[in-house]
């Protein structure tokens, strides 16, 4: 903790890498493994669906319903979640810095920018925003409807997003597994913008948060953002440690930890 807070003391600019684990002390569902995404949404226990087959895109056109129950769902929780005090601990810090803050995050929930962070990347895309599943146009827009969706049986009630283009069925611009017709074009202006700022930050401090080896790209992008000076902090209650050692691992939760290395 103690190096933590000297790698913090020095920092002209912050970095935040993100994954799932950050969202959880604001109360959203841990989708680690079969069992956790199953305590989460107990209908899809019942029928033995796990969180990797259901943000499969083929669900879209071969089961609409059971598509949009599981993504409307979580589309009205991310709007009504809260984030959790650490994410004004790190925008309070940032703006502290002269170099100011960034945030690299493979989540799709919102919450960075809810929390008022203005320039986030999100690697994954995010549930706030919509495309043409028939790939009519390359447009992106945003989510701006409501998803009725049945919790017993978690299925979507018709009518089901659309596209204003053609007509036809919207989905979220989320990459999800095995995705080919994903539209990243508003993802990659947001990394671009993260790398030309990258190039200016002067004495760099990357903060991870909650992310876990399954799914690495926030571990891999923290990694090379820190890679020149190892100023790298990972918070991580199952998987904090560093490869080669670059850096400070701290084995807890990041709220908890945030409160403890952040001033109020």
């Amino acid at each position: 903790m103690n190096e933590a807070v000297e790698l913090l003391d020095g920092a002209g600019a912050l970095l935040i890498c993100a994954g799932a684990g950050m969202g959880v002390d604001s109360g959203l569902p841990d989708f680690r493994g079969g069992e956790g995404f199953w305590r989460a949404y107990p209908p899809y226990a019942r029928l033995g669906l796990r969180f990797e087959e259901l943000a499969d895109p083929r669900h879209f056109a071969e089961d609409p319903e059971l598509a949009w129950g599981f993504y409307g769902h979580r589309l009205s929780l991310y709007r009504r979640t809260v984030p959790h005090d650490g994410f004004r601990l790190l925008l309070s810090l940032g703006a502290r810095l002269p170099g100011g803050v960034r945030v690299f995050t493979s989540n799709v929930d919102g919450q960075f920018q809810k929390a008022g962070f203005e320039f986030v990347a999100e690697a994954h895309g995010s549930i706030h925003h919509l495309q043409c599943l028939g790939g009519c146009t390359d447009d992106i827009w945003p989510a701006d409807m409501d998803v009725v969706v049945d919790e017993e049986t978690m299925r979507a009630v018709p009518p089901l997003p659309s596209c204003p283009r053609c007509g036809g069925l919207a989905r979220p611009n989320i990459l999800m597994f095995g995705d080919v017709s994903w539209v990243p074009d508003r993802s990659q202006a947001q990394l671009d913008e993260l790398t030309a700022w990258r190039r200016t930050a002067r004495d760099l401090v990357v903060v991870e948060l909650g992310a876990g080896q399954a799914v690495p790209t926030v571990r891999r992008y923290s990694e090379l953002a820190s890679a020149a000076t190892g100023a790298l902090i990972r918070i991580n209650p199952r998987e904090p440690q560093i490869r080669h050692g670059r850096g400070v691992s701290i084995a807890a939760g990041a709220l908890e930890t945030l409160k403890q290395l952040l001033p109020r």
